[in-house]
């Protein structure tokens, strides 16, 4: 397994604006080979940002990888930076392989 994830730092006031992005895009993930499933995370907030995170678990980074060469990838994030400024910084990506999973 493979775990995709993002970091946005939004400004402060500007959570509910980028919660409506995110809540209301379609993210054009069902179907594509690999992937397993996909969260939106708000995390603490501080002085100067709100911590988010788009965590998405696919079945290997090859899936991932391809996801990201693809037409979906490009329906999907064919907005992205059209809004107001909204962020503290770019996104932060971060991938992991995953080693150990305990489930129910």
């Amino acid at each position: 397994m493979f775990i995709a994830m993002n970091r946005f730092k939004v400004l402060p006031g500007q959570e509910a604006a980028f919660e409506e992005i995110w809540l209301s895009r379609d993210t054009h993930l069902k179907g594509v080979p690999g992937f397993q499933s996909f969260h939106l995370l708000r995390g603490p907030k501080t002085d100067d940002h709100a911590l988010y995170s788009s965590h998405s678990v696919w079945d290997s980074r090859a899936a991932f990888e391809a996801w990201t060469k693809s037409e979906a990838f490009r329906l999907a994030h064919r907005d992205a930076g059209s809004a107001k400024p909204i962020y503290a910084g770019h996104p932060n990506f971060e991938g992991f392989e995953v080693i150990q999973a305990v489930t129910a």
